[in-house]
């Protein structure tokens, strides 16, 4: 049943375009997550010109970044590498997190740059890590999560949202259920063809998994 999944390959290194080539040649291997994790720091790393010819290389092999644990100065350096490596697809991980913290001073900014990168359509957002606690257990109150998601949705549309569920961290593998919810919920108040792309479409058009299966839709 899995159709994909993301390396772990540090872009700046000597032997990076080895082990690209040599793990391209598996279809399962889609690409790579670098981001805020691993003692990695993709803020810094976009100014070393090591770095970007490395996912020039991705973008030739026609791979995509995942970025994980976004920042605000994350995201204003994922800006930058689209600028830099413009065909680069990029996925950006459990964004709901990082605006559900901010207040209205800490999200205007924030916004900006979420509406720059949004004019790239070769960046997607995953509406992962959206699940709350309150007094201590996970809330499927979709007023609570409604604000959120509707944020980025405005941002980016149906054509640039992903399905995530953080799992296997333990919290979301012990939450799931309540994960699928929420966003079922939400997507039930949205048309059929958004719900289609945000539940498993977009996945296609960032990943382009490839199909193993008779029984797996394509598009």
């Amino acid at each position: 049943m899995m159709v994909g999944a993301i390396g772990n390959l540090q872009p700046e290194k000597p032997e990076f375009k080895e082990y690209l080539d040599r793990y391209h040649k598996n279809r399962l291997f889609r690409g790579i997550r670098y981001g805020n994790l691993w003692g990695y720091n993709l803020v810094t790393q976009v100014s070393n010109p090591a770095f970007l010819e490395g996912l020039k290389l991705m973008q030739q092999a026609d791979l995509v970044l995942d970025t994980a644990n976004p920042r605000p100065d994350l995201l204003e350096a994922i800006l930058r590498v689209t600028d830099k490596v413009s065909g680069l697809r990029i996925v950006i991980d459990h964004l709901p997190a990082m605006i559900a913290r901010l207040d209205a001073s800490g999200r205007t900014p924030v916004e900006g740059t979420l509406r720059e990168l949004a004019k790239r359509r070769q960046v997607f957002v995953k509406l992962s890590e959206v699940l709350r606690l309150i007094d201590g257990k996970a809330s499927t109150d979709p007023a609570l999560y409604k604000p959120t998601l509707d944020f980025l949705f405005d941002i980016f549309g149906e054509d640039q949202v992903i399905f995530g569920s953080d799992w296997p961290n333990q919290f979301a593998a012990d939450n799931l259920p309540a994960i699928v919810k929420i966003v079922q919920d939400y997507f039930a108040t949205k048309s059929r063809a958004a719900a289609e792309k945000y539940f498993w479409k977009n996945s296609l058009a960032a990943y382009r998994w490839v199909k193993r299966h008779e029984t797996q839709p394509q598009l």
